[in-house]
């Protein structure tokens, strides 16, 4: 089972169910993401709390916290996108295999450290 990072783009389409694919694929995996992944979730598509069925998905992954020092590793990049520089070292922190994500840019790195950057599993 390989511990895998679920950039915010990825995890919206996984809680907003739209590829069933992913789902799919991902099924079994230790899936990890950044807790400012939730904040972006629930504020693009307006969810209201509180609200019991958000629990579910902490049955489902493991959140990396938002920490200063992970602020501060993204302030020095890798790219000039402070929140995918927060998404690379937060995957980066909990030592996942995998981070997946569909920004092009950041599918250029091929890897971040030890975490290999991908658009599938």
């Amino acid at each position: 089972m390989a511990k895998v990072f679920l950039d915010a783009n990825i995890y919206i389409d996984f809680m907003e169910s739209r590829d069933k694919l992913l789902a799919k694929a991902l099924d079994g995996e230790d899936l990890f993401v950044s807790t400012i992944s939730i904040e972006i979730w629930i504020y693009i598509y307006k969810r209201f709390v509180p609200n019991s069925s958000l629990l579910e998905m902490f049955n489902t992954f493991n959140f990396v916290d938002y920490t200063s020092s992970i602020a501060k590793k993204s302030v020095l990049g890798p790219t000039s996108d402070f929140e995918d520089n927060v998404q690379l070292h937060s995957a980066s922190e909990a030592n996942c295999d995998i981070f997946i994500t569909k920004d092009l840019k950041l599918l250029k790195l091929g890897y971040f450290g030890k975490v290999h950057i991908s658009d599938s599993i």
